[in-house]
């Protein structure tokens, strides 16, 4: 059985990935500061490591009890937080994952990301632009590492189920929304295939409106 761990696993995004992951039969192991704050965790009796990825020792100590073999996906991300996780902690992760030798890994950042800086609007500069920043640095450290990586950047994000209209795209611009359930579905797909490796891609599902 193909084990997922899921950096972020206690809110948001990485929760809906562990909900996806676990009903598609994967052995789901959950990494957050406080697993607890999830309690479908513990519902689902998941494997969860608890690791602030900002203190690099305790990603490193995080990182040595994961399967060779395992598919890794980060979801981590910080906002307005006295120490942001969105590089540094990346930069450890990324990192760990090399010393290991675990090669797959997924990283969920979002659309403003990299070269899709230029997409974005003065006022999301202003409101989320320091986050973005920050996660294009993690990128950056990503794409010159050894791993066998996938970047993926969704859109706006919603609660709601999987719609099976999200659409994966490259090189364009895209702006919109997507259910969190429904990223994870996308990621499923990426990390199924080695067509995605060394890739960046933008998620949106455009049967939603704002």
């Amino acid at each position: 059985m193909q084990t997922v761990v899921i950096f972020g696993a206690a809110s948001g995004l990485g929760a809906a990935m562990v909900e996806y992951f676990h009903d598609q039969d994967f052995q789901v192991i959950g990494v957050a500061r406080d697993p607890a704050k999830n309690p479908r965790l513990a519902e689902l009796q998941l494997e969860t490591l608890s690791c602030d990825a900002t203190v690099q020792m305790q990603v490193e100590q995080t990182v040595s009890k994961l399967p060779k073999d395992a598919w890794v996906i980060s979801t981590m991300g910080s906002y307005r937080a006295d120490i942001p996780v969105d590089y540094i902690g990346h930069r450890y992760l990324i990192n760990a994952l090399e010393t290991n030798d675990i090669k797959r890994f997924l990283l969920v950042t979002s659309l403003g990301c990299g070269d899709s800086w230029q997409y974005l609007s003065e006022r999301s500069k202003q409101g989320f632009g320091g986050a973005a920043r920050e996660k294009s640095l993690a990128e950056s450290w990503l794409q010159t590492s050894s791993l066998d990586y996938t970047i993926l950047r969704p859109g706006g994000l919603k609660d709601g189920d999987i719609t099976h209209t999200g659409q994966l795209s490259q090189h364009q611009e895209v702006h919109g929304l997507i259910h969190r359930i429904e990223v994870a579905r996308l990621a499923h797909e990426l990390l199924k295939t080695e067509q995605s490796l060394g890739q960046v891609y933008e998620c949106i599902d455009p049967k939603l409106t704002w």
